[in-house]
């Protein structure tokens, strides 16, 4: 304990931990979560308004509501990735309970003349994103432990990577991390742990051959994911006349992303000094967001709605740490290197992600207290997503990249009801496109959704399934070195318990 409670106070690394483009991926999207009725339409409320959940799409859709109004509501996520590796397959299932949606919107009936016919102001919760899952994948690969380490260490000065008399291995860790950056500080793991070795012991060497001798090697991989992305929405809006709605929001959020990976490697060839090896990462990340809302929704004629909105780009202030440990048989390794583990973190700036901003056309046919349809229309333009500061050379040079693979998103939802006296039933489609211009593992998202209703007083229950499947890559190392491709296959069963007053 006084060897960790000795180095707590130095675990500060002066330098950025290396965010990419997957980091910018993960908080520009959002599924759509939200109340039962939102999620049986798939979404497509932007010409509709009139449920808490779709002030997330356009913030007009408050003035739409005729008297006050209180929903929340809890879902079963339940998450299945199915992985496949050079030619093996492996499947994981997890389940969670989660409250998703909780909020209220206020009405205000104007009686004077001015043709304003009433205000509406809102406040609602919602969980946008929630990062719970776990995949694991397993197979052969040409690309092993060490390939990563070989990839930081050439060019880094041996000297550095060496542990001075009377220093110890957790400091000069820290101490690397601190002075000269992330990868000299993986050359140091992949030194110290045995994998890799300089090609001559002088302190300025800087080229760097492998200890671990295979054509292809065994690996287990597992990541697992918690957190979550959350939104306030603060909404005010009006109605003019009874035929255009108008409105704006503010939007808060909060982030929390934990991410945990253990790789586990065997199958080296007889001959090779090293015969296993593990690397597992700890990662966490922590912050807040800011965005905005404009949008408006225009009866034409007693059917027809149409729905236009403008969500701002999503300013993400975030902060990095990350734990790590590594080991392998090889014969001469330092022993000490068991004392680099995950009570050992290093803290990062703080860095901003900018988001891009989303355009949503809208339009509804509304059949009286029959039913309706609805359809969105999504655009985003994912190659003017950011990391800041720019003046960063390491954010500068992956923006230029962000802005190569990542292109335009459209986004297709449909969605309809149907009333029968105090039941309503409920059904949705969605299609989004994929965020890269030209990955074919990075497939399209579709999603299918149904639902019901059934209203009693002022009390209404509404229950929806929704189901969304898309292929996306997964990296065994965060140099994308060697990935799988993993089916990823969300299903949800949400209950949401509305209260008009």
């Amino acid at each position: 304990m006084k060897r960790i409670h000795t180095f707590i106070l130095l675990l500060l690394c002066t330098l950025a931990s290396g965010q990419t483009i997957n980091d910018v991926l993960r908080f520009s999207i959002e599924d759509v979560q939200g109340t039962a009725r939102y999620q049986a339409l798939s979404g497509a409320f932007g010409a509709l308004g009139g449920e808490l959940s779709a002030l997330s799409i356009n913030p007009a859709g408050s003035a739409v509501f005729n008297n006050g109004q209180f929903s929340m509501t809890a879902s079963v996520h339940h998450k299945k990735n199915n992985a496949l590796f050079n030619g093996s397959f492996a499947s994981t299932n997890e389940s969670q309970l989660e409250f998703n949606q909780a909020g209220g919107v206020w009405v205000f009936k104007n009686r004077g003349e001015s043709g304003w016919n009433k205000f509406a102001m809102a406040v609602n919760y919602d969980l946008v994103q929630n990062f719970d899952n776990d995949i694991f994948i397993q197979g052969n690969s040409t690309v092993g432990i060490d390939k990563y380490f070989l990839n930081y260490a050439q060019g880094v000065p041996l000297g550095p990577l060496q542990v001075q008399d009377g220093e110890f291995i957790e400091a000069a860790y820290l101490d690397i991390g601190g002075s000269l950056g992330f990868g000299a500080q993986q050359a140091f793991l992949g030194f110290q742990s045995g994998f890799i070795d300089p090609v001559e012991f002088e302190n300025d060497n800087t080229a760097y051959f492998s200890n671990a001798e295979y054509d292809q090697v065994n690996q287990n991989y597992r990541q697992s994911t918690n957190g979550f992305n959350s939104k306030l929405v603060l909404n005010f809006a009006g109605q003019y006349q009874n035929f255009l709605s108008v409105g704006a929001s503010l939007n808060f959020h909060t982030v929390l992303y934990e991410r945990v990976t253990f790789l586990d490697e065997f199958g080296y060839n007889p001959g090779s000094a090293i015969q296993s090896g593990t690397f597992d990462n700890f990662l966490r990340t922590r912050g807040s967001g800011f965005s905005f809302g404009l949008g408006a929704i225009a009866k034409v004629g007693d059917m027809v709605r149409l729905g236009a909105s403008y969500q701002s780009p999503t300013w993400y202030q975030l902060a990095d740490d990350l734990s790590q440990q590594v080991n392998s048989d090889f014969p001469d390794k330092n022993p000490d290197i068991r004392y680099i583990d995950f009570s050992i973190v290093n803290l990062f700036p703080s860095y901003t992600i900018k988001t891009p901003g989303r355009y949503t056309g809208s339009l509804a046919m509304v059949f009286g207290t029959s039913g309706l349809l609805s359809f969105d229309y999504g655009y985003q333009d994912m190659s003017n997503a950011e990391l800041r500061p720019t003046s960063d050379p390491d954010f500068n040079s992956e923006n230029q990249f962000i802005s190569q693979q990542l292109g335009a998103v459209s986004t297709f939802r449909a969605g309809g009801e149907y009333r029968i006296s105090q039941l309503s039933l409920r059904g949705g489609y969605r299609f989004e496109q994929s965020p890269y211009k030209n990955n074919s593992d990075w497939g399209d998202l579709q999603g299918y959704s149904g639902g019901l209703g059934f209203s009693f007083g002022p009390n209404r229950l509404d229950f929806t399934y929704s189901h969304t499947r898309q292929d996306i890559p997964q990296s065994i190392f965060e140099l994308d070195l060697s990935s799988a491709s993993v089916e990823r296959i969300n299903s949800f069963y949400t209950l949401t318990y509305t209260l008009n007053f």
